[in-house]
């Protein structure tokens, strides 16, 4: 109510541009703040620039969960920024019906992007009442286990194949003073761990029963149960990781501290600025070695209405610029996620996102819970993994119960 009462106020100063104008700054605000991350942001801005605009970065330092409160803040305040980043899905749905975000259903027609954008759900996601509000910038994927070969060396067991061999491996690697599971303290973490194990241990048709049907039969049931009892053995193996943010959980893996961590394909981003190489200094497993199947989740650029004629023309500039098959190459490269383009040359591309591009390729495909779930049932969903992994005596039997009423009542 209060973001469409400021709509409101707002409706009769804002205008949309109108032919040509001259190029100017724009201010881009993200969160992808970690050192692979950062390299990726640099070839976004390395491409606006080049079209007589200026990038001028806002990066917002944390997760997205830290970000997107003060990025909503300044659009429903007043203070727009010129584009910011979210994940597609309906993390904006909210601002996109109160009027305050900009329709980009023109350029996504001039630029075909209906063909050029696969999978099709990326461009749904973006879709509200028939228009187009964002552009994507790539497709992330959180089913994924990364691998030190050096620590399972130093600890003198084979890499494992799968999330079975893991878990069967983490004796021996807590004996050779490794952490098993590397695992940082945001909630969104944990909670994205939890539906990895689901994707990945209880395949496609139970992810789907729990958060597309919101079946209760299932989501109370002994088939849901098993995922949460995998949960607890990544609970046990991830004790002692002592981190907070990802990246540093990453770089547990990336120093041998840490046998494996469960995290999107975004950590790949940060094995290459350290020099590593797949397949050989570490090992990627899509669906935990078990189940082929990931998310097409991943970022999105939107556009808050601005005042300023030159600079509405220059949002459109840098809505082109981020879907263009150059740009999503440089970028992707550098972030460890897939271009959303079906028509682009990753001849480059390391072993890990070869297999991605497999998996993509065969359409074995789901839609992220950020396009499936509103941003307040994954908010109440990301406590309660965070509570479960922080506390030992909260039993899987009781998140379980926890998570069915969660979900019972999520819009």
């Amino acid at each position: 109510m209060i973001i469409r009462c400021i709509a409101a106020a707002l409706a009769a100063t804002v205008a949309l541009p109108l032919g040509m104008a001259s190029a100017t700054d724009l201010e881009v605000t993200h969160w992808w703040t970690s050192g692979g991350e950062a390299a990726a942001v640099k070839e976004l801005a390395k491409a606006f620039d080049a079209t007589g605009n200026k990038w001028i970065d806002g990066a917002i330092a944390g997760s997205g969960g830290t970000a997107r409160p003060i990025m909503i803040s300044r659009i429903t305040g007043g203070d727009p920024m010129g584009a910011t980043q979210f994940n597609h899905g309906r993390q904006a749905q909210e601002l996109v019906e109160a009027g305050l975000m900009r329709d980009l259903t023109d350029v996504a027609t001039k630029e075909k992007w209906k063909e050029v954008i696969k999978p099709a759900s990326l461009l749904d996601g973006c879709t509200i009442d028939g228009k187009i509000y964002c552009a994507p910038v790539n497709i992330h994927s959180w089913q994924w286990l990364w691998l030190s070969n050096a620590a399972f060396k130093k600890a003198g067991v084979e890499t494992p194949k799968n999330w079975n061999e893991f878990v069967a491996a983490a004796p021996t690697l807590q004996k050779a003073g490794i952490q098993p599971l590397a695992l940082g303290g945001q909630p969104w973490q944990a909670s994205g761990l939890f539906d990895t194990l689901l994707i990945s241990l209880g395949g496609k048709d139970l992810y789907l029963k729990v958060y597309k049907d919101k079946d209760e039969a299932t989501i109370s049931g002994p088939e849901f149960a098993a995922i949460f009892k995998a949960a607890d053995d990544a609970r046990k193996m991830s004790k002692g990781s002592n981190v907070q943010d990802w990246n540093q959980a990453t770089n547990m893996v990336i120093t041998g501290k840490a046998g494996g961590q469960i995290m999107g394909d975004w950590a790949q981003g940060e094995f290459q600025l350290a020099g590593q190489v797949a397949g050989k200094d570490y090992s990627c497993l899509p669906g935990l070695g078990l189940n082929g199947y990931l998310t097409a989740g991943g970022d999105a650029f939107y556009f808050p209405l601005l005042k300023d004629k030159d600079k509405s023309k220059a949002q459109e500039v840098l809505a082109s610029t981020i879907v263009d098959p150059k740009t999503q190459v440089a970028f992707n490269l550098k972030k460890g996620s897939l271009p959303i383009r079906g028509d682009v040359d990753l001849g480059t591309a390391n072993d890990c996102m070869k297999k991605g591009l497999e998996i993509l390729a065969k359409g074995n495909v789901l839609a992220s819970t950020d396009q499936l779930l509103s941003a307040d049932t994954q908010k109440q969903k990301e406590d309660l993994f965070s509570e479960f992994f922080a506390n030992p005596s909260m039993t899987p039997d009781a998140a379980q119960k926890r998570l069915a009423d969660i979900i019972s009542d999520a819009d």
